[in-house]
């Protein structure tokens, strides 16, 4: 850290909002400031001297897009560099209210964007072990229940989040079939796992709020509907703990649904009506294909095969 001891205690400052204010996760403020190090590192190099407060405040659009560009050429992808930006952005916002310093040039800057690639599906036993059971003595057991039922829905059944967080009592699956109402108000008929059921059912078993008629099926420790935020925080949970790659996302269960239905034989047209899509091509792009089993597909069904 520098020995320009505005700079240091502005820094420490900075940090302890993170923590105490603000209640970033360890993990955020560890990769904030990590970042936040390495940018003033770079800067020290890039300006022939330790900065302090006031260098900082001086610093020019082109001396940040510098930066960046020198983490891109360390490989860092879109997504890392965002994050990189955003903890820069995040300790200089701090000092300009505590008005140790104002850079105007830093808000002009805009965020790498990141790629469109689709979450990655996860792979058959790895999707066993993120429904597992577990207890967690820090959590209630009813929401324990609560996010292994949503998950197992996901995959299950192969809902979108959104579509199986807006579901309502009323909605949830009692037979084999269950309605869903997806993008466009696109209504298709899903078969539902007794798997999925008995999740379902142990979870309403277990929820201390009652749930009725038309409202929500899953609701969050205030008793209102279950936001989407907290599934995806589970999942971060249950990835880090079995090693998963960031992307096993709750709608990678969605994806996972998909492939693994066509890797057991399903068409992708059956498929593309499960999945509520609109065209194939986008159910395609859904499905984890190798070259070789599309061709072992061809060989199967082509009549001139």
């Amino acid at each position: 850290m520098s020995s320009r001891p505005a700079l240091t205690a502005a820094f420490a400052n900075w940090i302890n909002w993170l923590v105490h204010e603000r209640r970033a996760s360890p993990h955020t403020v560890q990769a904030y400031e990590r970042d936040m190090r390495d940018f003033l590192a770079f800067i020290t190099g890039h300006i022939g001297k330790e900065p302090d407060l006031s260098d900082l405040e001086g610093l020019r659009a082109a001396d940040f897009r510098a930066y960046l560009a020198h983490r891109r050429q360390e490989g860092l992808t879109a997504t890392s560099l965002r994050r990189v930006l955003s903890s820069i952005r995040s300790f200089f916002k701090r000092q300009e209210r505590d008005g140790h310093l104002h850079n105007p040039y830093l808000k002009t800057l805009r965020s790498p964007k990141a790629g469109t690639k689709l979450p990655r599906p996860i792979s058959a036993d790895d999707t066993k072990k993120l429904l597992q059971d577990v207890p967690n003595p820090r959590e209630a057991n009813w929401v324990r229940h609560r996010d292994i039922a949503v998950l197992t829905l996901l995959y299950g059944c192969g809902l979108r989040i959104g579509e199986a967080l807006s579901l309502s009592f009323n909605d949830r699956p009692t037979s084999d079939f269950m309605r869903v109402i997806g993008k466009g108000n696109k209504e298709r008929m899903v078969p539902v796992l007794p798997a999925v059921r008995d999740a379902l059912s142990q979870y309403i078993k277990e929820c201390p709020f009652p749930l009725k008629g038309s409202g929500p099926l899953f609701v969050g420790r205030q008793g209102k509907r279950l936001n989407a935020r907290n599934i995806q925080l589970k999942m971060q949970s249950l990835r880090r703990n079995l090693g998963l790659p960031e992307t096993a996302t709750p709608h990678a269960l969605r994806h996972s649904f998909a492939s693994h239905l066509l890797a057991g034989g399903g068409d992708l047209r059956s498929i593309q009506d499960l999945l509520g899509h609109a065209s194939l091509s986008s159910t395609q792009r859904y499905t984890d294909l190798d070259t070789e089993k599309l061709l072992a597909v061809y060989d199967k069904a082509h009549p001139k095969a």
